[in-house]
């Protein structure tokens, strides 16, 4: 994302201009603009006026418009509902916890992919894998098409300028729009996930997993000559072909983006070796240099999954030959930074919380060496439940912890937002019980001293 212009007073208030450049530029720009925030850019709004002879005449018209957002949408091929809890930190209840995460729409859902129970209808773009970005408000600024006080929803665009007023920058939005303007920071990595006569093609960003396209190209149950050493019948060798050219050219579409590391091919049984000598004899063949040479041949990386869905690639993420690919990219910081945690927590719980009210006992403590925090608690519509957040992580910082943010649109995202959207990495053993105990016997102290 380019960063055009940025104008920050000493009380943390300002004003930031930028260009989003991508879609996870709009995804930095989702977490970035809040309900309250100033926002001016240009947009496409239907006029009235009246001509000399007395009609009305309606015309669209292209015009900048400041509004006072309201309301951010996010789209993509499924969603979530909003959490409304505004309960200081550490006092949500049990029940309350396991929803804790979904303070935003599409909090956990993996561009292009519906939910488990599926969507009626596919939203703008989603089917596609293209994020787009709705911001719904007022118009804050006077202009002569449009009054004062008005309701409007900004079409946020790739390639056109906006600008965002807060009166508060906290340290979180200083993080991400550092991360956002960081040139070369959008390192990206390609996945075709294959089955028989079945692919998903899918692009990893540092924040998203957007579904590019699903091939499906229905093979015959038997072939003619299958186990007899006859050849296929021609129907099914047509089929074969199909389905091959199709994935060939969706591994072309994104060898070719500009900053593409490696395409994985990921699969059980030998899928990915088949279609890994299919692709390096197809592109010898068409003579395209994208898949000529070793350099090129370094980029198809075969690796094994024990299943054909999407969710197989934080399987393929934890691999050893793509970790040492990919180890200085987020999306595999935070897959192994969840891998850990898990198997911290199945060898010693004590070091290992997650929740909400337990992750605030134990940085109470100082006990707190590395948060992992969900980005979608960041996203909390109520600004006091969100600055809590921001102020628990300055305080882990404060003790010499880490806090590592993790994309909701991620598979690792989803796995957090499913323990309640925060968790914790202690430095020292820690018992649940006897901490309750303690918390317990101080509240009864405090209430005797009162009496």
């Amino acid at each position: 994302m380019k960063i055009v212009s940025r104008h920050l007073e000493r009380d943390g208030s300002g004003t930031v201009a930028l260009i989003p450049e991508g879609d996870e530029d709009l995804y930095h720009l989702y977490n970035l603009i809040q309900p309250g925030d100033l926002v001016r850019s240009s947009t496409v709004r239907r006029i009235q006026s009246e001509s000399s002879t007395g009609s009305i005449e309606s015309h669209r018209i292209r015009l900048q418009l400041t509004i006072s957002v309201t309301k951010l949408d996010f789209e993509m091929a499924g969603g979530q509902g909003m959490s409304n809890s505004d309960a200081p930190l550490g006092t949500i209840s049990e029940n309350d916890s396991a929803s804790s995460a979904q303070s935003t729409p599409f909090s956990s859902m993996v561009l292009g992919e519906a939910g488990e129970a599926g969507s009626s209808a596919a939203l703008s773009g989603a089917s596609q894998g293209q994020p787009t970005l709705h911001l719904a408000g007022r118009v804050a600024e006077e202009n002569e098409h449009v009054r004062t006080g008005s309701f409007h929803t900004l079409d946020i665009e790739i390639n056109r300028k906006l600008s965002i007023k807060k009166e508060l920058w906290d340290a979180h939005h200083l993080e991400t729009l550092e991360e956002s303007g960081e040139a070369g920071n959008t390192a990206e990595v390609g996945a075709v996930i294959l089955g028989e006569g079945r692919a998903i093609v899918c692009l990893l960003t540092n924040n998203m997993t957007i579904v590019r396209q699903r091939i499906h190209v229905p093979m015959p149950r038997k072939r003619q000559g299958a186990g007899h050493g006859g050849a296929a019948s021609s129907s099914a060798a047509k089929l074969i072909d199909r389905f091959n050219g199709q994935v060939y050219a969706a591994v072309m579409k994104l060898l070719e983006l500009p900053a593409m590391r490696t395409v994985i091919l990921a699969s059980p049984a030998f899928w990915r070796e088949t279609m890994y000598d299919y692709l390096i004899s197809e592109a010898t063949r068409r003579g395209d240099k994208l898949l000529m040479g070793s350099e090129a041949k370094r980029k198809l990386l075969k690796v094994h999954t024990a299943t054909t869905h999407v969710h197989a690639l934080m399987e393929v993420l934890k691999s050893p030959e793509v970790a040492a690919q990919l180890q200085n990219t987020k999306f595999t910081r935070e897959t192994q930074l969840m891998d850990k945690f898990l198997r911290t927590l199945a060898s010693d719980e004590l070091r290992a919380w997650y929740g909400e009210r337990q992750v605030v006992l134990a940085a109470a403590r100082g006990a707190v060496g590395t948060l992992l925090l969900s980005d979608a608690l960041l996203r909390n519509a109520h600004p006091q439940r969100r600055k809590q957040w921001v102020e628990l992580g300055e305080q882990i910082r404060s003790f010499g912890g880490q806090v590592v943010v993790f994309s909701t649109l991620h598979e690792s995202g989803r796995q957090l937002n499913s323990l309640g959207g925060v968790a914790a990495l202690l430095t020292y053993p820690l018992d649940l019980d006897l901490v309750e105990e303690e918390e317990a016997d101080a509240a009864a102290e405090a209430d005797a001293q009162k009496k």
